[in-house]
């Protein structure tokens, strides 16, 4: 699919860059829900494990109550009861529960299919109580949060990630970070911000509380503005994706089948990277072109495959310091529907 993408000018506000990516290429993705419209509208449902759940039984019309083993921090059940197959992207958050949650890898669950059990990772330390019912939400964890989660794959660091912000390194050494170059929210701040606010380290209330989410809101903004004016008036191509740079570093990248899928989650990444973003030091370098082509070109190296037969297949390459992660839809026919580049900071 690489050969299908061209890159646009960049989109920069202080230490965060956006490359958007256009393609011309027509990828028929309308059969696909989206977590955040299967969950709102009661297509799909999340429940914590030990909970009763209710399952349409196939080609009838009762329903039968099920439960399924005892509460678990990393798994969770989900139903699909929607004729459509459903998308679920690493990071995406959901609410309620006994802890919030988010979801461990990209995957697709097949229509009407049976209760599944669902990898996930707690983003709420501090609680292990109330009821089994979760609720969607308008969030994808900021990168350093989603590369522990889909690539790390350790609870241990994804509450690291979460308390301290990012997982990205500071300036080399003998380049000290000066006062004008720290994170506009730093580690100290979000650790007051728990305590203040958001004492069960809950993921969503530490980032949309006023501290954080002022400073999160700004760059959004900004960045939306800059980018719908340097996307608009394209002929004959949408916008598929980006890659996303902080300071002069290309850290990041998510492109997906179709410009109506990232139409679909464009709100919830951009608050993502610019979360990230007002984590990391403020420097002013800038990536180039050059640097964020590099992520539109496949990785090789190091493979691991995991597939459900007519459902989907996942992929991760890793080499060097990049890990590629794709997404295939093997029904109607074989897309890419999501994927992911990202440079690890581990």
């Amino acid at each position: 699919m690489e050969g299908e993408w061209r890159l646009l000018e960049p989109v920069s506000y202080e230490n965060l860059t956006v490359f958007p990516v256009v393609s011309s290429s027509r990828y028929d993705t309308s059969a696909f829900l989206t977590l955040e419209e299967g969950l709102s509208h009661g297509e799909v449902v999340v429940r914590e494990q030990g909970a009763e759940v209710l399952v349409r039984n196939r080609g009838e019309r009762d329903s039968t109550v099920r439960n399924y083993g005892g509460p678990s921090v990393n798994q969770l059940v989900l139903i699909n009861h929607s004729k459509r197959p459903l998308l679920l992207l690493a990071g995406e958050l959901v609410s309620g529960g006994k802890q919030d949650r988010i979801i461990a890898k990209d995957r697709i669950v097949a229509p009407g299919s049976e209760p599944l059990p669902l990898d996930v990772f707690c983003v709420e330390h501090g609680r292990w109580s109330s009821g089994s019912q979760f609720n969607q939400t308008k969030i994808i964890v900021h990168p350093s949060v989603r590369e522990q989660a889909a690539v790390t794959k350790s609870q241990t660091e994804v509450w690291s990630s979460v308390a301290g912000g990012t997982a990205a390194s500071s300036p080399a050494p003998g380049r000290p970070m000066t006062a004008a170059q720290a994170p506009r929210v730093s580690a100290d701040a979000l650790r007051g911000v728990m305590s203040s606010e958001a004492p069960t380290q809950s993921y969503a209330k530490i980032y949309e509380s006023k501290y954080v989410g002022t400073s999160v809101d700004t760059l959004v903004e900004e960045i939306e503005r800059r980018f719908g004016r340097e996307t608009r008036g394209l002929k004959g191509e949408r916008v598929v994706g980006v890659v996303v740079a902080y300071g002069g570093e290309v850290a990041w990248s998510d492109i997906f089948a179709s410009g109506e899928l990232f139409e679909a989650y464009w709100g919830k990444l951009i608050r993502s990277y610019a979360v990230e973003a007002v984590a990391r030091p403020t420097l002013r370098e800038k990536a180039s072109v050059e640097d964020a082509r590099e992520f539109l070109i496949r990785v090789g190296g190091n493979e691991q495959t995991e597939s459900e037969p007519g459902v989907y297949r996942w992929r991760e390459t890793k080499r060097g310091k990049l890990s590629q992660i794709e997404l295939e839809a093997l029904e109607p026919k074989v897309i890419t529907v999501h994927r992911l580049v990202l440079r690890r900071t581990s």
